[in-house]
């Protein structure tokens, strides 16, 4: 985008293009085994070492974006009477709008490279004529979004340009070239509560997850810790950015100056604090309380919604972050890309049950034992003994 925009707080950088794989040749089986496993060690070194400051700029412009139409959204939803959680109109523009919005940003920031989004919604639904009053919602949403923010001079998108930049997010993904990952509105329950929420957006190159945005409108600029988990008066609006290799950042929404951030060094788990659902469906807090009890953690567990628990973990809130659903559920990537950047960059540590890295790779699901730990280097060895006594423990009573 040129410089006519006033998205100023959110600097630019300089885009390096990916070097060309070397081709292997016919060789003896054990070399060519070991030099595959030297490559890769090469590939995921030159990952690290390559710039990404391009794509990070446009996905941080994508999320903030995304961020004000949900502001814009939620503020009207608390502010009217419609509180039944069986009216999800409103959510449902804020989801599609913040899609169709990043969906739209990053096409256009890229219009040279291929693009590929994956991402949770389809316009299906939105092309019924019974829903087409919700699209005309979106529609003005989102070009109101783009006026207001400093794009006016971009034409006002048409339905068919919405409904075409949603389905921009039926990627399928995959180990091979680049593809963004989105979670439009992650936590919608606590959109609708008027709680925690998060526009979570990764890049992945290789199959590597390479840079995670968070934008947490409700999240407190101070320790999470300190607040109630309702919007309170204190400033809020965090914006969490992360590049492999080049740490992770916050600022606020606003625009402040991002500062770089750091998971907890506390190494005791008489210190620690826990992370977790806020809805007991989403994982389950009996075996969560059976781990903490196994560790010692004393302090009750902060339960808040959406992948803001990254990002207040990434800054030192609390120390882990315990995810296990129920069973026979699927982890989608767009779930867990962006916060596990945001993390793993600020030093902490992201697995599944079993101690496995997780494998952003497969497609739009991530194949997992059993869940997703997180904390620092230091816990992590008690956390992995307490969870695997844990679900040992479960799995005999049952």
């Amino acid at each position: 985008m040129g410089a006519s925009t006033v998205w100023s707080p959110l600097t630019r950088g300089v885009f390096t293009i990916n070097s060309t794989k070397p081709r292997l040749k016919s060789m003896p089986l054990y070399f060519s085994l070991s030099l595959t496993t030297s490559l890769q060690q090469v590939r995921r070194a030159a990952a690290a070492s390559m710039s990404y400051d391009k794509q990070l700029a446009a996905a941080k412009k994508a999320a903030f974006l995304a961020a004000r139409l949900c502001q814009k959204v939620q503020k009207s939803l608390l502010q009217s009477d419609v509180q039944s959680k069986s009216d999800k109109s409103p959510v449902t523009v804020a989801d599609y709008g913040s899609q169709a919005l990043v969906s739209f940003i990053l096409e256009k920031e890229f219009p040279s490279m291929p693009f590929s989004l994956v991402a949770e919604e389809d316009s299906e639904d939105l092309r019924k004529e019974e829903t087409r009053e919700t699209l005309v919602r979106i529609k003005e949403l989102v070009n109101d979004t783009l006026a207001c923010n400093g794009m006016n001079y971009i034409s006002p998108l048409s339905e068919e340009d919405v409904l075409d930049a949603i389905d921009r997010g039926k990627s399928e993904g995959g180990p091979h070239g680049q593809h963004w990952v989105l979670d439009p509105i992650d936590g919608t329950k606590g959109f609708m509560r008027g709680d925690q929420y998060a526009i979570a957006l990764a890049l992945l190159d290789e199959g590597k997850v390479v840079l995670g945005v968070l934008a947490c409108p409700n999240l407190p600029l101070t320790s999470l810790t300190s607040h109630d988990r309702h919007i309170s008066e204190d400033k809020v609006g965090c914006l969490y950015s992360a590049q492999v290799g080049a740490g992770t950042y916050v600022q606020s929404l606003d625009g402040s100056p991002p500062t770089k951030v750091h998971v907890s060094a506390t190494a005791n788990p008489e210190e620690a604090s826990i992370f977790e659902s806020f809805e007991g469906a989403h994982s389950s807090h009996d075996l969560s309380s059976l781990i903490a009890k196994k560790m010692g953690v004393k302090a009750p567990p902060v339960r808040i919604d959406s992948q803001a628990k990254y990002g207040a973990l990434s800054r030192g809130d609390g120390e882990i972050y315990l995810r296990f659903p129920r069973e026979g559920y699927r982890e989608k990537i767009w779930d867990h890309a962006a916060g596990y950047m945001v993390v793993a960059e600020a030093g902490g540590v992201v697995t599944d049950a079993a101690g496995n890295p997780l494998d952003f790779s497969s497609g739009r699901y991530l194949d997992l034992d059993t869940g997703i730990i997180v904390t620092n280097q230091k816990l992590m060895p008690a956390l992995s003994k307490a969870v695997l006594e844990s679900l040992k423990e479960r799995a005999s009573s049952l």
